[in-house]
């Protein structure tokens, strides 16, 4: 990763980063250049298992606050909200890097998806995220930016993705709206969308390899995306210098998604 720590242009920000499963995650590319470019964080880690995988890289990172986060545990993020007020007084970035959905629900056709696979999906993937702006609102006094994660799947039918493409669309759909209410506020919202990457979340999708394939074939680039292309991406659009940018959803995929 490109040496950043000249430029400090997070310096005494203060970002929450959840969805951290391992040094594979999407959200720990973004936690190491938030960090990179100065700001402190809060980190949070799913469970017990989990925990383990975790505590080096928010030791690594300095994390100020280390807490177990699992949005379907009533009162947990609750709890995290509240850890952070006390501790910072404030928030100015958030990531929510959170998506579920039970393995038969998200192997099968989006037509034979179970009610309650399908709620739980939809609670985890988009209401937690909607739920932990509602949270963070009063936290941002002077503005700040809130991340969700995306894909391609959301608009267009991906092979194997199934289920989650209605919910992540739900999720993009939840962005627009929630920057339209926060935007006089000075919060940001931004969706973004990483081309595939081998994070655990992926694991669950049949025939993986032949889509990362796809990818790296089709996209102008010609390159598959890294945790730390995305990161350093959701880092910039949280500087003051991307106060302009919001309520879309942004992808950083080597250009993937403009092809036929």
């Amino acid at each position: 990763m490109i040496d950043l720590s000249s430029l400090a242009l997070l310096k005494e920000k203060k970002a929450l980063v959840t969805g951290i499963a391992n040094e594979h995650s999407i959200a720990w590319g973004c936690a190491k250049a938030f960090r990179a470019f100065g700001a402190d964080l809060a980190v949070t880690y799913l469970n017990d298992k989990t925990k383990q995988y975790v505590t080096p890289l928010a030791e690594e990172m300095e994390a100020s606050i280390f807490m177990p986060l699992n949005v379907h545990n009533e009162g947990e993020l609750e709890a995290v909200f509240d850890a952070i007020e006390k501790k910072w007084g404030k928030l100015d970035i958030m990531l929510h890097s959170i998506a579920f959905a039970p393995k038969a629900d998200l192997q099968g056709r989006v037509v034979d998806c179970s009610k309650e696979g399908f709620l739980l999906a939809m609670e985890l993937s988009c209401w937690s995220f909607i739920r932990m702006a509602k949270l963070a609102e009063p936290l941002m006094k002077d503005g700040g930016s809130l991340f969700t994660m995306t894909y391609y799947g959301s608009h267009m039918v991906v092979e194997n993705y199934n289920i989650m493409g209605p919910v992540k669309a739900a999720l993009e759909s939840a962005t627009r709206y929630v920057a339209a209410e926060l935007g006089p506020k000075g919060i940001r919202v931004h969706a973004i969308s990483p081309g595939p990457l081998k994070t655990r979340a992926a694991s669950g999708i049949s025939d993986f390899d032949k889509l990362l394939h796809k990818a790296q074939m089709k996209a102008p680039s010609r390159s598959l995306v890294s945790i730390d292309d995305v990161g350093v991406a959701v880092a910039f659009l949280a500087m003051d210098g991307a106060k302009l940018i919001t309520g879309d959803t942004l992808y950083v995929d080597g250009g993937y998604h403009i092809m036929d």
